[in-house]
């Protein structure tokens, strides 16, 4: 077996790519099958032509026919997990991989594609742990710390996923993605100023990348520079017309620039390009109401509502406008809501109060009152 264990599945794969002939490679595999069926090498082959066909569950017969003739076959185990998780089938894809890494405790590809299939489980620990084994292997390259980086972010580790980013960078410093992953794991970090500048890289290197000025005019904004993030978005909106975020983050920054006209332009277009787009009806219905248009602020809220029916913060908004509208019996049943969702929340027990003051029900403003003095002691 190769040091790598994949150099068998990667032999067969060159020689069909070179033809260009999987079609004909498998005819010809079926040919030596029918003539000896006890061939373990030939299904081996003809999975990986199948697999490279497209035809994933018919691999997946012709591995499962290698390994009953082999079961010490440490890369068919390997090549049908690949095939598993190509249909979806994380889980027995794992357990073969499981296997492979038995039979070769050494084979640094099936550490690498286990750790790529917990991530996409969501057991991001687990994938760590397979990351580590291939650096342990001496798998020095920029893939497997890349890989660990964006697990580590995904756990929350954005001090230690910066280190990863780092090591990739240090071995291909003309990669922008990884001076862009490294951007966001900065800003995680709320270090907008080092963001900034590995956006700035990530855009020198690759200037045609929406998503880099997209993130920038974010930690701009989070810096309070809302002209220059205006700039960033103005960009990724030039690059990608169809990113409803983009617009969405921009009138935001308009709001914040107190252009509230060119903030609801911006909501509504993301909302035509993302109809649901839940924050979008949200901020569109707190600049509506700053602008007096309370009756076109409930209706976003409705619709945000109806996306989002758990969202205690969108029925506090709406309640809050109702207040304002003098509708104190619906404010209430807003306000309502909140305190069910959230019972621990005191601005909603003090606009209840008020409500229930403005329509003569005193002693229950009372106890509101009570109940938020009592949270707030």
């Amino acid at each position: 077996m190769s040091e790598n264990g994949n150099q068998r599945q990667s032999d067969w794969r060159a020689r069909f790519s070179r033809k260009n002939r999987y079609k004909q490679a498998k005819e010809r595999l079926d040919k030596i099958i029918a003539f000896n069926p006890q061939d373990a090498e030939a299904y081996y082959a003809r999975g990986v032509a199948k697999s490279e066909l497209g035809d994933h569950q018919d691999a997946i017969a012709d591995y499962d026919k290698a390994i009953a003739l082999n079961p010490q076959d440490a890369e068919a185990y390997y090549a049908r997990g690949i095939a598993k998780s190509e249909l979806g089938d994380h889980q027995n894809a794992i357990a073969d991989y499981d296997k492979a890494i038995e039979l070769n405790p050494q084979y640094i590809e099936a550490y690498v594609n286990r750790g790529v299939v917990k991530s996409e489980l969501g057991d991001h620990q687990g994938a760590i742990a397979d990351y580590d084994k291939v650096i342990e292997l001496n798998r020095q390259d920029a893939e497997i710390y890349y890989a660990r980086g964006i697990a580590k972010s995904d756990l929350g580790d954005h001090q230690g996923a910066v280190a990863d980013y780092d090591k990739v960078i240090e071995f291909n410093p003309q990669d922008a993605g990884a001076y862009y992953v490294r951007g966001i794991a900065k800003g995680d970090l709320e270090d907008h100023q080092g963001a900034i500048a590995d956006y700035d890289k990530a855009i020198e290197l690759d200037p045609q990348d929406a998503g880099a000025y997209y993130v920038r005019g974010l930690s701009k904004s989070d810096l309070g520079d809302h002209q220059s993030a205006i700039a960033d978005y103005d960009k990724a909106i030039e690059l990608n017309p169809q990113d409803a975020g983009a617009y969405h983050v921009r009138g935001i920054a308009k709001s914040d620039l107190g252009d509230r006209q060119g903030a609801v332009a911006d909501y509504d277009k993301a909302i035509e390009l993302n109809p649901q787009h839940i924050e979008a009806y949200v901020n569109r219905g707190v600049v509506k109401s700053s602008l007096g248009d309370r009756q076109g602020a409930i209706a976003d809220y409705d619709r945000a509502i109806e996306l989002a029916p758990k969202d205690a913060g969108i029925y506090y908004a709406r309640g809050f406008a109702k207040r304002e509208l003098g509708d104190h019996q619906g404010a209430i049943a807003d306000f309502d809501k909140v305190i069910e969702f959230d019972p621990q929340d005191t601005d909603a027990y003090i606009n209840r109060g008020l409500s229930k003051s403005d329509l003569g029900d005193h002693e229950g403003a009372m106890e509101d009152y009570d109940k938020a003095i009592e949270l707030n002691a």
